[in-house]
């Protein structure tokens, strides 16, 4: 009786945003509790044909507002009704599996469409599809190809914009929208508004209402370390704090691609079940990533800002920022991974002093403290391997990864502020100083590592 009540009620509150009895049977199976933020403002708003810009963060449930105002309005076998852009490959089909699932009372037919794989599947695909979500690049392909037709098309969402922009899509973004009627209802979802995007809705919406969500950090939840570390023992440190923890999974952000394939190869070597995803992998290769680390079979997923960004990791319990962020706004979109739906988690900055400009740059713009930890005093200093040719390498200490020394590696992650350098030489007396942000250096005692659940299988 009392399961019975809790559905009625949270049918109740969906049902008052105004979504109907298909969309209401769907939310009560898939056991949605009570409407989050960003939907509670923004599907009344959608649902009256208005154009909106959401101010919202990954995780914060904008798929389902925006989905939940075109899904029932789409008219089956009338051509291309809805396009939504996202950044990235595993957004495009993480919002089009949401889509898919979201519609399963109606008869819509939904198609990812991204790079990385074969065109002409969905060339096929395109001819019966209602609902299209894409990467901007593959969808300028098709209408090059004059396979995709936006004749038709009502609804328009640009999904993290700011990342797209980011990621230097504008340009491609503005010639899609130019190619969409002028008569039709646009969304704007974005982490941050920027002076690029106010000029898009500036230019391509009509009078839109915006709509802003607080962080979805719960800092109370949060705890936030920073190590000040020697250049030479940042990778050996990752190791030991590993090796240290017993549950839950981790996320540790690179600001390069071939930083993030060294971390992973090397956590292997020392028996660390880590994976690795970045732009410059194959989709099937990510999408096996991605089921591995959903799955648990692999507990610790090396990433950049561009490949993390949108994807939907649910039960990570720490972030390690190995490279420090270009900005407080990378910074907190990175940290917004854990510490979710009234959990704990960590975020631990590895900070060496080729780090300390970045970190000093990050440390001004957030409103959480961070507490400064020693060393561990059992810490080892670990070869490292550097990939010179296929997967052969050889041994060197002393070095850290990113070294822009002769036989470092200095290629950059498309990813915007987040892709920057890992910042300027530091002095020799570490990371010292209080921010404005509350950043206030205090010592607490870090205990020994040992096995942890993170070992290989």
């Amino acid at each position: 009786m009392e399961q019975i009540e809790q559905v009625v009620e949270t049918n109740n509150r969906f049902k008052n945003l105004g979504l109907n009895e298909k969309i209401l049977k769907v939310i009560s199976e898939l056991k949605f509790i009570e409407p989050s933020e960003i939907q509670e403002k923004s599907i009344p708003i959608i649902l009256k044909g208005r154009d909106v810009i959401g101010k919202s963060a990954t995780g914060s449930g904008k798929t389902l507002a925006f989905a939940s105002g075109i899904i029932e309005k789409i008219e089956p076998g009338k051509g291309i009704q809805a396009l939504i852009l996202t950044p990235t490959r595993e957004l495009a089909e993480q919002v089009s599996k949401s889509f898919k699932l979201f519609s399963r009372y109606y008869k819509n037919n939904v198609l990812e469409v991204y790079g990385g794989v074969s065109i002409n599947p969905q060339i096929e695909n395109l001819r019966d599809a209602e609902i299209v979500v894409g990467t901007p690049g593959r969808i300028l392909d098709h209408l090059e190809r004059r396979t995709l037709d936006l004749s038709k098309v009502r609804f328009l969402v640009l999904d993290e914009a700011d990342r797209m922009l980011d990621m230097g899509f504008i340009e491609d973004v503005q010639n899609i929208i130019e190619r969409c009627p002028q008569e039709r209802q646009t969304l704007l979802f974005s982490a941050t508004i920027s002076p690029d995007i106010e000029r898009i809705a500036n230019h391509h919406m009509k009078n839109p209402e915006y709509v802003e969500v607080a962080s979805h950090v719960d800092p109370s939840k949060l705890k936030q370390t920073l190590y000040d570390v020697p250049n030479h023992l940042k990778f050996s440190l990752l190791v030991h704090l590993l090796k240290g923890e017993k549950q839950g999974l981790v996320m540790v952000f690179c600001n390069t691609r071939r930083n993030a394939d060294m971390i992973e190869m090397n956590l292997r070597r020392y028996g660390l079940n880590a994976v690795v995803i970045h732009g410059g992998l194959a989709q099937n290769r990510r999408n096996s990533i991605m089921k591995q680390f959903h799955t648990g079979e692999a507990c610790i997923l090396i990433c950049t800002d561009v490949a993390a960004r949108g994807l939907d990791i649910k039960g990570v319990s720490h972030v390690y920022n190995y490279d420090s962020p270009g900005s407080s706004t990378d910074y907190i979109h990175r940290i917004g991974r854990t510490a979710r739906a009234g959990k704990e988690g960590q975020a631990i900055n590895l900070v060496s002093p080729r780090d300390f400009a970045n970190f000093r740059r990050v440390c001004e713009g957030i409103p959480f403290s961070i507490t400064h930890e020693p060393l561990p005093h059992n810490l080892e200093s670990l070869p490292v391997r550097f990939e010179m040719s296929g997967r052969e390498g050889r041994f060197r200490s002393g070095r850290n990864f990113g070294d822009r020394r002769p036989g470092g590696f200095r290629d950059r992650e498309r990813s915007g502020s987040g892709s920057r350098s890992s910042g300027r030489e530091g002095r020799s007396g570490g990371f010292r100083g209080r921010s404005s942000s509350g950043f206030r250096p205090r010592s607490n005692h870090q205990g020994s590592s040992g096995p942890g659940r993170y070992g290989r299988r």
